[in-house]
């Protein structure tokens, strides 16, 4: 029965209101589907290889989830499940031709209590200061980078794993962002000790989030000098804000500006796939980002909560939004940055009518409503052919008659394992991987040539 009710809604279409199939090579046209023109002509009708690609970078943020341990009863709670060198074969991604160069670490000593996961297991082996926040990962193999035309390099951020109480723990108070020699431009300050802060005498939280992204993109520019390359930054929920975060660091700190000390010859690309993701700062904000060249796609379900915040009273919908901001310096003033792409649950006939606000929040259902748009007045038709059984792995959406259980994404046994003498036990896992030994040095550079080249450019 569930076969044929999915056949049946799969195939029952009029092919003229599809959109139409690009066949131009993604080599040729990467740049205008990474922004370039603020996808102008891309979403209405909805452009194939666009389609691809913010499912494929949307898969690369959910891979943050499916990887991140957060059962409390866990020693292991907060941390990747996965070395870095078995990260993608583990969640089947292994022919997506990227590597993982490192992972990215947060510390939970910052006032969003309900975003940090956090083991009650005695003997916890985790570190209590700190969270597994995502990867830095590039492009390596050589067929995969001729089809992108560029070598590619992906961070990817996660977001809330189980409920969105953390919105509440957003105090609405903008802080200088202090990352240019101007106070006016302001983020969120939840967002900003997130991406900032550090904790000492923590091994995984020495260095700041902001600390180790930067010094990674550094060195993984270095090495790969002289080629053409991009800088991809992907993530749902608080995962989008620090995306956002982190894309206008790198441009600020001139991370993609390549020069020969007197002149600017290159500028890599920096293009955010954000999914679900709250606004970050304020409207001076925005302007930066733009000013910056920063192209963010914000892929939204228009029945989502979390877009809508913070900034309620004053946001980019808002007429006198800038007269407030410079006149009166109007302090819960936000602006979402870039160009959204909406979506409406309510279109699929595979989805359910519910009130859990969670459903319409879930990645998972977004990379399906992508999967399945063709433009604001074309019917919803499955073109990826992504598994819909993809849509419950932690929720309860999917209609009942398709049989998928809610919630089914877990690991076998919940990891348990049969050891020889027959008993059953939680196998002991690898230890963690930490810093690189150079962070420090490539942090350093980074500050150091973001003053030369402000002082150049």
């Amino acid at each position: 029965m569930a076969a044929t009710l999915s056949s049946s809604l799969e195939i029952d279409h009029d092919q003229d209101e599809l959109s139409p199939e690009d066949h131009r090579p993604l080599s040729q046209i990467w740049r205008e589907i990474s922004g370039e023109n603020n996808w102008q002509n891309l979403l209405d009708p909805m452009n194939s290889h666009l389609r691809r690609e913010i499912i494929r970078y949307g898969e690369m943020a959910q891979a943050c989830y499916d990887s991140f341990d957060f059962d409390p009863n866990s020693k292991y709670c907060g941390t990747c499940k996965y070395q870095g060198s078995h990260f993608f074969e583990k969640l089947g991604m292994a022919g997506r031709g990227y590597t993982l160069t490192r992972f990215l670490y947060a510390t939970s000593n910052i006032n969003l209590p309900n975003f940090f996961q956090k083991s009650s297991a005695a003997g916890s082996v985790w570190s209590p200061h700190a969270n597994w926040m995502g990867y830095v990962a590039v492009s390596t193999d050589e067929d995969e980078v001729r089809r992108l035309g560029r070598r590619d390099v992906v961070v990817a951020w996660r977001g809330t794993v189980t409920y969105l109480e953390w919105i509440h723990d957003l105090k609405d108070i903008l802080r200088p962002a202090h990352f240019r020699n101007d106070p006016s431009i302001k983020i969120e300050s939840g967002f900003f000790d997130l991406y900032t802060s550090k904790e000492k005498t923590c091994n995984y939280c020495a260095f700041s989030a902001r600390e180790q992204v930067l010094a990674e993109l550094r060195r993984i520019i270095h090495r790969y000098s002289g080629e053409n390359l991009s800088i991809t930054i992907t993530g749902h929920s608080l995962g989008a804000s620090l995306a956002l975060l982190s894309a206008y660091d790198i441009a600020e700190m001139k991370l993609n500006i390549v020069d020969d000390g007197q002149e600017i010859l290159n500028k890599i690309p920096i293009t955010v796939f954000s999914f679900s993701g709250p606004r970050v700062g304020n409207l001076k904000f925005k302007e930066r980002c733009e000013e910056l060249g920063i192209k963010v796609l914000r892929i939204v379900n228009v029945h989502d909560k979390v877009p809508t915040v913070p900034g309620i009273i004053a946001n980019e919908k808002f007429q006198y939004q800038k007269y407030i901001e410079d006149a009166i310096s109007f302090p819960w003033s936000y602006a979402h940055v870039g160009v959204e792409l909406a979506l409406d649950h309510k279109r699929s006939p595979f989805l359910k009518k519910t009130s859990d606000l969670r459903c319409a929040h879930n990645l998972e259902a977004h990379l399906h409503l992508v999967d399945g748009y063709h433009g604001k007045d074309r019917r919803f038709c499955l073109v990826e052919e992504r598994d819909i059984a993809l849509v419950n792995k932690c929720c309860d959406f999917l209609k009942s008659d398709f049989g998928v259980p809610p919630n089914w994404w877990q690991d076998e046994h919940k990891g348990m394992v049969r050891s020889g003498d027959g008993r059953w036990v939680l196998p002991e896992r690898p230890r963690v991987e930490t810093h690189p030994p150079d962070t420090a040095h490539h942090f350093e550079q980074v500050i150091k040539y973001a003053r030369a080249k402000l002082e150049l450019f």
